[in-house]
């Protein structure tokens, strides 16, 4: 009998990492993800399997939270293949890379604290350095299409289906037989919103044997999409109309597109006041380029922008500035700016220099568009921190704090349950990729609508298929 075990993912919303040991079968491993927040030290715990005996990793998508351990499995022993799409794998290279340098940098940042010291092994090395990333790319690897079937191994087959999460994220299919019984467990990866601008919908999915769902907002539902662009333009528009400057944290992938195509259709519209907006982000910078590559997998009006101006995102007022003397002159502005700038949970990145020199200001507003995990200063900063450390400094915040999560790449409560209930037939449900209280909710919510019972997923416990 087949049995899987999460090893990230069961309880909290970080860390994907499932692992499918199939009864005469290949050993799969569906994603291979870094946790963040509080539970970010089990990075570096062991993985709970042995990477060596892992036979096949399929990717759902590119998100760090899915992707950012596939390094570390890579250095420990994992030699098997990778399945995935191929935009997948580009914009994961952005990520991990991204991921390597950050650690990298704080390594010899500590180290070098810790040799004034004379402690320098006292100073953890990082989890992995970009060697380890480009260690990843020397494996052999599948790319799949959307709903083309791809045979990992006799009698098993993978078919991946179109998540709307981010560019090119998937829902798995994995079907297999054993002692002549045929299965299918689906794995929905992270399925996103139905009112992106710029995601297709998740496509549906029509049987499973049993399914592994992300619960993330499963407690909730979003506001509608009309009131969140609404609130939008309001805070954008009041603040620079104020002589104030708006800060997005923004995860470089999906949210900051979108909020792209938003501020371009504003522009269109005439309805931006006049200011310059800066993407400042090297990883966002490079993202954007690969969804305007990939623009095939966007939405209608992603692609009648193309048509029209020959650019996705671009409009006259957007500037980038992947390099950091560029970035440090946005600082000689004293209003009129619309800065977005990573990361997306404000644990690192650009975005916590602008928070320096201008999060003191109540003329600024700061614009949450997106997840904050527990533990992350960006949740502290939303549940009413007003005094926070940045490089050692106290900062005071007197901006304005507006979150709007009308945004969110993820389906909310009432598109999950949506989703499922278009399967013609579904055997057992199994939550993971959400926090367990969050969980709780879906759970019963679930069992109230659909007359379903639902189990949440505990860490490396057995479940068999």
């Amino acid at each position: 009998m087949a049995i899987l075990q999460s090893h990230g993912a069961a309880e909290v919303v970080t860390g994907s990492c499932h692992l499918l040991r199939i009864d005469g079968g290949p050993t799969i491993l569906v994603d291979c993800g870094m946790f963040q927040g509080i539970v970010e030290e089990r990075n570096f715990e062991p993985f709970g399997f042995n990477p060596k005996d892992v036979d096949i990793l399929l990717v759902t998508h590119a998100h760090l939270d899915h992707v950012g351990r596939i390094p570390k499995l890579v250095k420990e022993g994992f030699q098997g293949r990778i399945v995935t799409l191929k935009s997948t794998m580009e914009l994961a290279e952005v990520v991990m890379l991204d991921s390597a340098n950050l650690m990298l940098e704080e390594y010899r940042t500590r180290y070098k604290k810790a040799q004034r010291r004379g402690a320098e092994a006292s100073v953890r090395k990082p989890l992995y350095t970009p060697d380890d990333v480009e260690a990843v790319y020397d494996l052999p690897m599948t790319f799949v299409q959307y709903d083309k079937p791809m045979q990992l191994a006799k009698g098993v087959t993978a078919t991946f289906r179109n998540a709307g999460h981010i560019l090119d994220s998937a829902t798995i299919e994995l079907d297999f037989t054993e002692k002549g019984v045929p299965k299918r467990v689906v794995f929905s990866g992270d399925l996103g919103n139905r009112n992106d601008m710029v995601m297709r919908d998740p496509e549906r999915v029509f049987t499973a044997d049993a399914l592994f769902i992300e619960s993330t907002y499963g407690d909730r539902n979003h506001r509608g999409i009309a009131e969140s662009v609404a609130e939008f333009k309001q805070v954008v528009t009041e603040t620079l109309l104020n002589r104030g400057n708006v800060l997005i944290p923004s995860f470089a992938i999906e949210r900051t597109q979108e909020i792209l195509c938003l501020l371009k259709r504003m522009y269109r519209d005439r309805e931006l006041p006049e200011c310059r907006v800066f993407l400042d982000s090297p990883m966002a910078i490079r993202a954007t380029a690969l969804y305007d590559r990939y623009h095939e997998e966007l939405s209608r009006e992603c692609n009648d922008y193309l048509k029209k101006d020959g650019s996705i995102f671009e409009f006259p007022w957007l500037e980038y500035t992947p390099d950091v003397e560029d970035s440090k002159k946005i600082n000689d502005i004293e209003s009129g700016c619309i800065i977005i700038a990573g990361s997306g949970m404000c644990t690192g990145g650009r975005i916590l220099h602008h928070f320096k020199h201008r999060l003191w200001n109540e003329r600024n507003a700061l614009l949450f568009v997106g997840y904050q995990a527990e533990g992350t200063l960006g949740r502290r900063i939303v549940n009413g921190e007003r005094h926070i450390h940045i490089y050692h400094e106290e900062v005071v915040v007197r901006a304005k704090i507006r979150t709007i999560n009308g945004f969110s790449a993820h389906a909310d409560q009432n598109e999950l349950i949506g989703w499922m209930e278009s399967f013609r037939k579904l055997g057992k449900i199994f939550l993971i990729h959400g926090e367990l209280d969050k969980q709780k909710v879906f759970k019963k919510a679930i069992e109230k609508r659909m007359g379903k019972r639902a189990h949440i997923v505990a860490p490396e416990e057995n479940i068999y298929i």
